[in-house]
């Protein structure tokens, strides 16, 4: 036996266990889905992002906006994604999760927060609907800005918002991922 292993044999204890890290200020994970990969992320127990958007950038943001502490870590993800899951697979409507908007702008914020109320499972409505709802009838091209940067996608339903004439415009995942949540819906 080498030195080496020996040394190694006595790190064999069977009461040695892992360390357990403490939840980060920020949690996230890549989940993949049928409509491609998401980057979830919570903080304090809210659901902060549900983006397309790349890790680096993504993670980033989050740094910036909510904590410099961003931990991949998927455990505190685990109910976001059961529910996620759920809703690609058409066994969910809606989700019951407590969202935070820190990533949107003042404007977003204005538009996202009452998406849900505004668009039910299954329906569409317009940017100018969404405009007008929001009390800003001539804001229909600000209103799909501030939806294509929707940084909470799928959670916040901003898929469902079609344009005038009911064409599929712009979204953060692409067109067909907005169409494969379209139909999905369509169909329960």
């Amino acid at each position: 036996m080498t030195d080496l292993e020996s040394r190694l044999t006595r790190l064999d204890t069977p009461d040695l266990k892992p360390p357990v890290l403490p939840d980060a200020d920020v949690a996230y994970t890549l989940h993949d889905t049928p409509i491609g990969t998401m980057l979830l992320a919570v903080a304090g127990g809210r659901v902060v992002a549900s983006s397309f958007g790349d890790e680096e950038t993504m993670t980033g943001r989050l740094a910036r906006a909510v904590s410099p502490r961003v931990l991949r870590q998927a455990r505190p993800l685990d109910e976001l994604r059961r529910q996620l899951d759920e809703y690609l697979t058409g066994a969910r409507h809606a989700f019951d999760v407590e969202v935070d908007l820190v990533l949107a702008t003042p404007f977003q914020r204005l538009v996202l927060n009452d998406l849900p109320d505004h668009t039910a499972y299954g329906r569409t409505t317009s940017y100018g609907a969404v405009a007008r709802d929001i009390d800003k009838p001539k804001a229909a091209r600000a209103v799909g800005t501030a939806l294509g940067a929707n940084p909470v996608c799928v959670v916040l339903p901003c898929h469902r918002v079609v344009g005038a004439n009911g064409a599929l415009t712009g979204y953060a995942g692409g067109l067909d991922a907005k169409r494969y949540l379209l139909n999905l819906e369509a169909k329960s």
